[in-house]
């Protein structure tokens, strides 16, 4: 097995590069060109692509279900179903075989240790007095992992729209992607965000002095589904990707990244909690495809 796959991922450089280098380990003929930037983002380039006539990714790896349930509408995504999709619950793998959840990631508040000093057990924190001015989300326009955040909290009855538009009353700034939220709370610059769990426990366990708590509410989960992309020239080599992320070797792999691994038997990094303790925030992906685009708008004209 040989040639050349066009990798589009969401996940962080190291992250994805430290994937294709284990890949690469088990299939060196095989030559990975990574892509690597906003799940939105990327969307928008594999649909430009497809306008074109010229799609040169292979391999899909991006944020949530949501947006695989869109590009599969689109005809977009191929149907591949792993043998290792046996191991991991049905819950988080497409009935129509064209993608499989990979990780489970929460969205979670953290906070700067320097500047908070009683931990929040709830999302109204973003709402409240102690918060105002000082609280930071990605933006749903960038990252689909607040994309997916947007569908879930606007479903939920506590929440809906008004949990958004008080937000905005209460200062919360809107960043761009998951890392500058990060950077803005560790670096003092926000004292409170939200965030996906696995970039607030590396943090703190590289010493950024940041801690984040699981909201008694519940989180949204998103689950970094991996798909193969419709009329891709490297059929073989992109199933060997697919099949290695979902293996035993793929999923502790991504747990030594920090990640929680999908596959159950595999432990989290620690301070992190398995999948099945999470209490999940969930809702229709399909209806939530259905809606995506204008719960963005809505959102950016709230925040513009």
């Amino acid at each position: 097995m040989g040639g050349t796959l066009h990798f589009y991922t969401s996940q962080p450089d190291d992250d994805a590069n430290k994937l294709v280098e284990a890949f690469r380990g088990r299939y060196p003929a095989v030559d990975v060109v990574v892509f690597r930037s906003g799940t939105e983002e990327i969307v928008a380039k594999l649909r430009s692509e497809k306008l074109a006539g010229r799609v040169k990714a292979d391999v899909l790896l991006l944020a949530d279900a949501v947006t695989f349930e869109a590009l599969k509408a689109e005809g977009l995504l191929e149907r591949y179903r792993s043998p290792n999709v046996e191991a991991i619950p049905q819950a988080f793998v497409d009935p129509d075989g064209t993608y499989t959840g990979t990780k489970v990631m929460a969205s979670i508040i953290v906070v700067n240790t320097k500047e908070v000093k009683t931990l929040p057990d709830s999302w109204r924190v973003f709402t409240s007095p102690e918060a105002r001015g000082k609280a930071m989300m990605p933006s749903p326009l960038y990252s689909g992992a607040a994309a997916y955040n947007l569908g879930v909290f606007v479903r939920q009855p506590e929440f809906g729209w008004k949990f958004y538009e008080d937000m905005k009353q209460n200062g919360v700034v809107v960043g761009k992607g998951n890392g500058g939220v990060l950077t803005a709370v560790a670096g003092g610059e926000k004292a409170y965000g939200m965030l996906v769990d696995f970039m607030a426990a590396r943090a703190k366990r590289e010493g950024s002095p940041v801690e984040f708590v699981y909201p008694k509410e519940g989180v949204p989960a998103i689950t970094e589904p991996v798909a193969i992309v419709k009329g891709t020239k490297n059929i073989k080599a992109a199933q060997a990707f697919v099949d290695f992320i979902l293996s035993e070797e793929g999923q502790k792999l991504e747990a030594e990244l920090g990640y929680t691994p999908i596959r159950p038997g595999i432990a989290p990094p620690e301070g992190m909690r398995p999948a099945e303790s999470l209490q999940v925030l969930g809702a229709d992906p399909k209806e939530m495809a259905r809606t995506r685009e204008a719960e963005k708008e809505k959102f950016a004209a709230l925040f513009r």
